[in-house]
Order: C-alpha cells, then sequence, then structure tokens
C-alpha cells in the first residue's frame, strides 16, 4: 500500500464526509476509498472512523491521525513547489476562517484577484464569529481579532486598526454630539453583547483613565447586527474602524470623541501549535496585509501565543 496515497485518501474521506464524495475528487470508485481505509485502520491496528446511518465521524486515533498526515501532504507539496521554483503559483486546498463582516468587507471582494494570481488554488472560507477549533474544522489558517485567549494557538499579528465611538449623521442630528465621554450617559448605545464587547467603554487621554458604563436598550450578539443597528439610526457603537470602512469613507458615519483613546483592535493569523506556516498560509498572509496596508511580517518567526 502507497503510504502517502492512503494518506491523501484518508484525509479527502474526512474533508469531504463520505467514501463517495472522496472517491470522486480522487477519481476513483467508492470501493476502492472504503477498501484503502480498511487496510489503512489494519495497518495502523487502530479504527480511524466510526460509519453510521448519519455518516462518518473520525475517531479520536483518526483526528489525530487525520492532522498528521494532513500535515505531510502539505510538507511533500511544499517540497514539489520548492524544487518547481519559487516563481511557481500555489495549488492545493487552502481552508481559512474568519468573522463574518471582517471577511465580507475586507477579504472576500479581494479574493478573485488572489486566486487569478494562482490559478491551480482552492480555497474555502469558513465565515464565523465564533472561535472555531481549527484541527477538528481542519482550518489552514484563521483570522481572529482582539486578545487571544488559546494557548494552542500560534499567533502572527497582520495589524490594528482604531476603535471608535461612531454613528450616523442622522443620528447626530437628532440627539446631538457628545464632546465628553461623560456625554454618552445622555445617548443610546448599540451594546455588541460578545467578549470584547459589553457596556462599559473605557476611555484614556494623556495619564487620564476614564470608565463610562453607557445606556442601551439594544444589545446584539453579532457584528452584522451592530452595523444594521448603527447605520438605521439606533445608536452609538463602540467598534472598529474596519468594521465601517466603506461608511467612514462615504461619511455615512463618522467617529466622535476623538480626542480620547479607546484600546485597538489587532488582527491575528493564527495556526495550531506544531504546524508551521506552509507556502500557502504565508502567501494569503501577505494578501491580507496589503489589503489592510499592513507592513509584511512574512520573515517574522511564528509566536506560539501564551495566555
Amino acid at each position: 500500500m502507497d503510504r502517502m496515497a492512503a494518506m491523501e485518501t484518508f484525509v479527502r474521506v474526512v474533508e469531504s464526509g463520505s467514501f463517495s464524495a472522496a472517491g470522486k475528487s480522487l477519481n476513483v470508485g467508492q470501493p476502492a476509498v472504503s477498501k484503502t481505509v480498511a487496510q489503512l485502520e489494519n495497518r495502523l491496528g487502530v479504527k480511524l472512523l466510526l460509519r453510521s446511518t448519519r455518516g462518518l465521524t473520525p475517531t479520536e486515533a483518526g483526528l489525530s491521525f487525520y492532522e498528521r498526515a494532513r500535515r505531510s501532504i502539505e510538507e511533500a507539496d511544499e517540497a514539489d513547489l520548492a524544487a518547481r521554483g519559487a516563481g511557481a503559483g500555489l495549488s492545493g486546498k487552502l481552508r481559512i476562517c474568519a468573522a463574518v463582516t471582517f471577511a465580507r468587507i475586507h477579504v472576500m471582494p479581494h479574493l478573485p484577484a488572489f486566486l487569478a494570481q494562482h490559478p491551480e488554488l482552492e480555497i474555502e472560507v469558513v465565515l464565523d464569529d465564533r472561535n472555531v477549533d481549527l484541527v477538528h474544522e481542519g482550518i489552514d489558517v484563521a483570522l481572529r481579532m482582539g486578545r487571544l485567549a488559546d494557548s494552542a494557538l500560534v499567533a502572527r499579528k497582520v495589524a490594528s486598526s482604531r476603535i471608535s465611538v461612531l454613528g450616523t449623521e442622522a443620528y447626530f442630528a437628532r440627539r446631538g454630539v457628545p464632546a465628553t465621554p461623560g456625554d454618552l450617559l445622555a445617548h443610546d448605545a448599540v451594546i455588541y453583547a460578545q467578549r470584547g464587547g459589553g457596556a462599559v467603554w473605557t476611555f484614556r487621554r494623556a495619564d487620564a483613565e476614564l470608565s463610562v458604563t453607557v445606556q442601551g436598550r439594544l444589545r446584539v450578539t453579532a457584528a452584522e447586527g451592530v452595523r444594521a443597528a448603527v447605520l438605521a439610526h439606533a445608536g452609538l457603537a463602540v467598534a472598529s474602524e474596519w468594521m465601517f470602512a466603506p461608511e467612514l469613507a462615504d461619511g455615512t458615519v463618522r467617529t466622535v470623541l476623538n480626542d480620547w483613546e479607546l484600546p485597538r483592535l489587532d488582527l491575528w493569523a493564527v495556526f495550531p501549535a506544531g504546524r508551521s506556516a506552509t507556502t500557502k498560509v504565508r502567501a494569503f498572509i501577505r494578501f491580507v496585509e496589503e489589503i489592510l496596508g499592513g507592513r509584511p511580517e512574512a520573515e517574522a518567526p511564528d509566536q506560539p501565543h501564551a495566555q
């Protein structure tokens, strides 16, 4: 049995969720895929997949083997790419994950150009505001914002955005423009009810720090909802300027209290500890840095994140 071919078959089965789908992607029949997996299980002496009427689920041993097999395939692809020369285009599959709003505004509109540069590359985009399990979901690289709380990740800072109090001109015309953080107590706030959000907004200026507990009858659990509420003139919000980049550019939304600072929001590219950034991942990180006007950090070493 060809070990690399068997590993690739198993990886395809896990990622597609069935023998038949894996067979189609490999241009072989379902019986051949099933036989390869059975031979692999016999050779390893462990059960890799649980079969049920609802489909295939990797066992704990299967998930561990999947991660290592996938890494081996990536390293083999890297070797091929290096042998062909640095000028060769990227190929294979790149699976990325990002928050819905950030990706919709800053990543998705630019992906066609990235794909045009690499005709043999396939990209799967998982859009989720949650911090998904990168290993379980088979994510090559995720874009995460704010403070990282998972020590089992390797993180590379990509860019940073200012956090501001912002609202629409229509809202300010109706309720007035706050001149100090204390004025916010007389305003309606759209509160982001997720990690990194909340009703306490902490401002800094020089050596002074001031926390304000804003009042808001509208709490939202997704960034898209915060955007929609602000654009409907429902109130003020604290948000990264990434979140409202189009509206800040055309004047639909503007920032206030600009002589006070809120903690900045960092964007990180993360992947599981023990896995180095592949050529595809590094290229994607550079792509995002270029979009956001950041300074490339591709040559910087990957740093395990500590809580």
